[in-house]
């Protein structure tokens, strides 16, 4: 997909993917409800754009998804690698979500969903389906089945995730969030080709 129509969705998106925000935004580490900003959250504030806050809106929702993923996956796989890695993913990126969450609620912004569902984005399909489609093919699998299909949809929805952080690291500037698009990269393709070797057995 060209550039300019990546951050036309892109834009369109961000406040269409605000309603998870709120549900991890409290992960810091204290109860105190009138805690100050955190040095990370302060820093992030203080320079930041557009680009920026639309990666951590879509980012949230995408790992939502494949955090969904692989909850489904631990209770349905057949293959203990596959629950593993299923386990993994878990673990990497629900402090990912906490971490953006954080981000957008120092900085204020109106995350709340406008309108904007069903909307096609770089990154946010597998396949051509969207998250609830590939929910609903992987839903109907057991065993054999279900494990190659779960590793053939994760390794798409990866290779979204790749889609939208190479897009923040062209056009991005806050340096923590660029360095979580550069982390996003490195995990995410070494599990696509982890996967990749799942499912041809090498």
């Amino acid at each position: 997909m060209h550039r300019t129509p990546r951050r036309l969705a892109a834009a369109a998106a961000a406040l269409a993917l605000g309603a998870a925000l709120t549900a991890c935004a409290g992960q810091s580490g204290t109860s105190a409800p009138s805690a100050p900003v955190t040095t990370e959250a302060a820093s992030d504030v203080a320079g930041h754009n557009d680009a920026d806050t639309v990666f951590a809106q879509m980012m949230i929702v995408h790992h939502e998804g494949a955090i969904e993923m692989a909850a489904l996956a631990v209770e349905r796989a057949s293959d203990p690698e596959v629950v593993a890695l299923a386990e993994r993913i878990e673990a990497a990126q629900a402090p990912e979500i906490a971490l953006m969450s954080g981000w957008l609620e120092a900085r204020g912004e109106d995350v709340s969903p406008r309108g904007h569902e069903g909307m096609d984005h770089d990154g946010m399909q597998m396949e051509g389906m969207e998250h609830g489609e590939a929910m609903g093919v992987l839903d109907d699998l057991d065993g054999d089945a279900f494990d190659q299909r779960f590793l053939e949809l994760m390794i798409a929805h990866h290779e979204g995730a790749v889609v939208m952080s190479e897009a923040q690291l062209e056009d991005g500037e806050n340096p923590d969030a660029l360095e979580l698009a550069r982390t996003i990269i490195d995990d995410q393709t070494t599990e696509i080709a982890e996967m990749q070797g799942m499912l041809t057995g090498s």
